[in-house]
């Protein structure tokens, strides 16, 4: 009872002293400014507000908050130590390769690099000389690199749950330019969330913190732990992009987190069998890296090989979204259903769906063709001052005048507002 005590008051104080690191509110700040990009685009493309971020940034921080309470729990247990050095050493490589890329904001990246630079300088003399690169040297052979990647694959677990759990809610309907440059509609599923994590640290290397003793042996690190162990607060940001205009988003967000849950269980293996057998410290290093890039170009492909889903057919008018709190979210409609009688008028335009919602200006009667291909009926009444277009959105047709091109996104391209949006070419963000 007295050690779980302990615990408590040691994990209070290190989660006060996350406040004051800089690092957590540069994960809020860049969550932030990406939501705000996403709201620009879709009023840019459909004249509506299908997110509200303030309200998407509450949940993100909730989220974030369970899954580093989650990952710091089975921290505990096994035995992920960190030190102050270590923390800076992972946010200084993520801020790099943050200016590079902002979807390298990701610790995948971060923590393969540190193994690759620490395996790499244990073949030059530089640790042994004086000055700043000595110390730069040697303060990067100290670090816990089996434990870092370990630490990597925990927080891809908890965003393969997150993907799974939120991936469709987060997703952003698209207009995007098809490979013979005809417009098609598509999906942007991107969601971020800032994670405070709380991690061992042996109590030598806290200075004046006082240890404590644990009544078990973490698996990892049962022995530096000897002197006693304090809690370190270390503030991570865990999340995905992907754009698909070939399936619904649900489907994406069951795919992207499988193949999260599948790389977590790889770099966890690898990480746990560098702790007791150090030669393999570079190969799980290479896989942080190569296997994360794998998926997401692997993803890229497959895209690229499948037709898309998300255009008008002989049936009638195919839907790309449907705006909350609609008619249309009312009525059941969803993403890749097709519209094709209204009032019992065929609709191959928005024309003509305009002219058959007038048939009746109290009542619809839709006939949709379903994601299996099977007919299905639904019916409501209409009320004054309802969307014009009962809340859904269209596959894009020729008259559509903005359209989303997918490109590499650095930070200065997050930050610019003035690259938000233009006629023929807006850009997306890509992670």
């Amino acid at each position: 009872m007295e050690t779980a005590q302990e615990l408590l008051e040691q994990a209070w104080r290190a989660l006060m002293g996350l406040i004051a690191q800089p690092f957590y509110y540069v994960a809020g700040l860049l969550i932030v400014l990406h939501y705000i990009r996403q709201t620009r685009m879709e009023r840019k493309l459909f004249h509506v507000r299908l997110h509200i971020w303030p309200r998407l940034l509450v949940r993100a921080i909730v989220a974030g908050a369970l899954a580093g309470a989650a990952v710091s729990a089975a921290g505990v247990f096994i035995g992920l130590t960190l030190t102050p050095d270590a923390t800076l050493w992972l946010w200084g490589m993520t801020l790099v390769l943050l200016l590079l890329r902002v979807r390298y904001l990701c610790f995948a990246y971060s923590a393969g690099l540190l193994g690759l630079l620490q395996w790499g300088a244990g073949f030059t003399p530089l640790g042994s000389h004086e000055g700043v690169i000595g110390t730069f040297v040697r303060s990067l052979a100290e670090l816990d690199i089996p434990g870092l990647l370990l630490l990597v694959a925990l927080l891809h677990a908890a965003e393969a749950l997150l993907v799974r759990a939120e991936g469709a809610r987060l997703a952003t309907p698209l207009f995007l330019e098809g490979k013979r440059g005809k417009l098609v509609g598509g999906y942007a599923l991107q969601g971020y969330w800032p994670v405070p994590l709380l991690l061992l640290m042996p109590a030598a290397a806290g200075g004046s913190a006082a240890g404590i003793g644990l009544p078990w042996t973490p698996l990892l690190g049962g022995t530096d732990g000897s002197g006693g162990w304090t809690l370190i607060a270390l503030p991570a940001i865990i999340g995905f992009t992907e754009l698909t205009r070939s399936v619904v988003p649900g489907s994406q967000a069951r795919l992207t987190a499988r193949n999260l849950l599948v790389y977590s269980m790889i770099l966890a293996a690898l990480a746990a069998g560098s702790v007791f057998w150090p030669p393999l410290v570079p190969a799980a290093a290479i896989c942080s890296l190569v296997l994360h890039e794998v998926l997401i170009r692997m993803g890229v492909r497959r895209e690229r090989e499948r037709s898309p889903l998300y255009v008008h057919d002989e049936r009638g008018l195919r839907v790309l979204g449907v705006v909350p709190g609609t008619p249309a979210e009312q009525l059941g409609i969803m993403a890749g259903e097709v519209l094709h009688k209204v009032n019992g008028r065929r609709v191959r335009t928005k024309e003509d769906l305009h002219a058959a919602l007038h048939i009746n200006s109290a009542f619809c009667k839709l006939e949709l063709f379903n994601l299996e291909g099977q007919l299905k009926f639904t019916q409501r009444a209409r009320y004054e001052g309802e969307h014009h277009q009962l809340g859904v959105i269209l596959a894009p047709d020729e008259d559509a005048g903005y359209y989303a091109a997918p490109a590499p996104a650095s930070l200065l391209d997050l930050v610019r507002r003035s690259r938000a949006a233009h006629r023929r070419d807006v850009r997306e963000t890509s992670f």
